[in-house]
């Protein structure tokens, strides 16, 4: 008999299972304590938020994290007058971080889109594949979609701006 903790099940000389604490990487736990954190953070701390997290020692994590931040807060404000404000922040703190400094510079582009301002055809076919989709997803400019359905990089995206195009309204 003996103590659970002493107990193996399965074959004999077999390893006893993982607890649930320990099939979980620890990389996931520092990814989520970062997500929570950056989501805490807010105003004129966010900048600093976003810092604290690319000083991590795992870089590819802390950039993901950051990314999926970026994401976050820039759908919410994306056609709110303190967009600008909030992505100039951003991009003093992603200085040297190709990944998510290229992310903010496509959730710009889509900014500019969205409110009707500059932007340039050959940025949009240009910009990555998560990019084409999600002005799929979230634009309603004619133009912008038009585009998207001749000239996008994948047929899937094409695709998805021609039904996206068909569901607007008539200007």
């Amino acid at each position: 008999m003996g103590r659970a903790e002493n107990q193996t099940h399965g074959a004999p000389g077999a390893a006893p299972a993982p607890r649930a604490e320990e099939s979980t990487a620890p990389e996931y736990w520092s990814y989520t304590r970062h997500l929570v954190s950056l989501a805490a953070a807010a105003g004129h701390s966010e900048a600093g938020a976003v810092a604290a997290v690319l000083r991590d020692a795992d870089r590819v994590m802390a950039e993901s994290a950051v990314v999926t931040h970026l994401d976050r807060r820039a759908a919410h404000l994306l056609d709110d007058d303190g967009f600008p404000a909030w992505a100039r922040a951003m991009e003093d703190v992603l200085s040297g971080r190709d990944f998510p400094a290229r992310r903010l510079h496509e959730w710009n582009l889509l900014r500019s889109i969205t409110v009707d301002e500059f932007w340039s055809a050959q940025e949009l076919t240009g910009a990555s594949d998560w990019c084409q989709r999600t002005a799929v997803a979230l634009l309603t400019s004619r133009a912008a979609l038009g585009l998207l359905a001749s000239a996008a990089r994948t047929r899937r995206v094409r695709n998805a701006a021609v039904q996206r195009l068909r569901k607007l309204p008539e200007a």
